[in-house]
C-alpha cells in the first residue's frame, strides 16, 4: 500500500471519528442546554419560605394540586434541577420543590449536621399540613430515607431513585477524606477545583471528561457556586460507599413502604447497591427504569414521574 494511499486512509478514518465526536458533543450540549436551563418555575408556581428549627430560612416553590409531595434534591443541585419533574407530578400532586439548605435562595446555618437537614425536611412536612410522600435522587435519596426512619409517620411514601450505594466490588470506594479535601479547598475560595475534585475523586469521571464537562456544561458556574454543599452529601452517604455490606442499624426501624429506582443503563453498582437497600427494608420493591441513567430526573422528567407518581397513588387509596 502506498503512502499516500495509506495517509488518505488515516485521514478518513480520524474524520469520521472527529464527525462522531463532534455529533456526539453537539447532541449532549443541546441536550444538557434543554435540561440545565432551569430557571423557569413550573406554571402557577408560588414561592414560600419556612424556617427550620435552627433558624435556616428554606425557600420552596409550591406547585399543582392532591396529596402532598416533597422532592430532595441530589448533590451540587438545586431546585431549578427537578423544576421539569416537578411540573410532571403536579398533575397529581401538591408539590414542594426546595432548595436544601446552602443552596438558591435558602440560607445556610452553622455547623453543619445531617440532622438539621432532617429537620429542614420536618419543617417543610409540617408547613404543608403533611404527611407527605418524599421523592430523592442520588444523595437526596439517602437524605430521603434519613429523613423518613427519623420522622415516623410524617412520610407516607417513598421513592428513592438511584442511591449511590457502594456495596460490592462493582465499583471502587469512596476515598477517604474527599469531603475534607473539598471543604479545603471551597474555604481557599477554589470552588472550581472543589467540584471538579467530587466529579474526577468522588464519581469516578476520568478527568478529561471533567475537563470537557466545565468547558461545556451550561450548569458548571452554578455548581461550583454550590461547592461548599460537596462536604453535606459526603457526609450523608458515609458508610454506604465502603464496597461492603450497608449498615444495618441506620435504617433498623424504618418500614415506609419504598421504591428504589435505578435506570437500565446507570452503572452496575447502582443496581447492586439499589437491590441490597430493597432487601434490607421490609416493606421496599426494587425496580428499573427503562432505557434511563443517573440523569433521568433532568433528561427523563415524564417518564420519572410516571413511575413516582404510579407508586405514590397507589398509597393514597383506602
Amino acid at each position: 500500500m502506498s503512502t499516500g494511499h495509506r495517509a488518505r486512509r488515516l485521514f478518513r478514518w480520524t474524520g469520521g471519528i472527529l464527525a462522531v465526536l463532534v455529533t456526539i458533543l453537539a447532541g449532549l450540549w443541546i441536550a444538557a442546554s434543554m435540561a440545565l436551563n432551569t430557571d423557569r418555575a413550573p406554571a402557577g408556581a408560588v414561592e414560600k419560605h419556612v424556617t427550620s428549627r435552627d433558624g435556616t430560612n428554606l425557600a420552596y416553590e409550591q406547585t399543582g394540586q392532591g396529596p402532598p409531595v416533597l422532592l430532595v434534591a441530589s448533590a451540587l443541585a438545586d431546585r431549578g434541577a427537578a423544576r421539569r419533574f416537578a411540573e410532571q407530578l403536579a398533575t397529581h400532586f401538591t408539590v414542594l420543590n426546595y432548595d436544601r439548605r446552602g443552596r438558591g435562595k435558602s440560607s445556610d446555618t452553622q455547623p453543619y449536621d445531617l440532622q438539621r437537614e432532617v429537620e429542614d425536611i420536618e419543617a417543610l412536612i409540617d408547613a404543608c399540613g403533611g404527611p407527605v410522600h418524599l421523592f430523592g435522587s442520588s444523595s437526596g435519596a439517602v437524605l430521603a430515607l434519613d429523613a423518613a426512619s427519623r420522622l415516623g409517620g410524617k412520610v407516607r411514601r417513598l421513592v428513592l431513585y438511584e442511591p449511590p450505594l457502594i456495596v460490592d466490588n462493582s465499583w471502587p470506594p469512596m476515598a477517604e477524606g474527599l469531603a475534607g479535601e473539598a471543604a479545603l479547598l471551597t474555604a481557599a475560595g477554589r470552588r472550581d477545583e472543589a467540584v471538579q475534585l467530587f466529579f474526577s475523586k468522588g464519581m469516578g469521571i476520568p478527568p478529561p471528561a471533567v475537563t470537557a464537562m466545565r468547558y461545556l456544561m451550561p450548569g458548571w458556574s452554578k455548581m461550583t457556586g454550590m461547592a461548599h454543599t460537596i462536604p453535606y452529601d459526603l457526609s450523608i452517604v458515609a458508610g454506604t460507599q465502603t464496597g461492603k455490606p450497608l449498615p444495618r442499624d441506620r435504617w433498623s426501624g424504618e418500614s415506609t413502604p419504598a421504591l428504589v429506582a435505578v435506570g437500565s443503563r446507570s452503572e452496575l453498582f447502582f443496581h447492586h447497591g439499589a437491590q441490597a437497600l430493597a432487601g434490607m427494608l421490609p416493606h421496599a420493591q426494587y425496580v428499573t427504569l427503562e432505557g434511563q441513567d443517573h440523569s433521568a430526573v433532568l433528561l427523563a422528567p415524564r417518564e420519572l414521574a410516571a413511575l413516582a407518581s404510579e407508586f405514590f397513588r397507589a398509597g393514597n387509596k383506602p
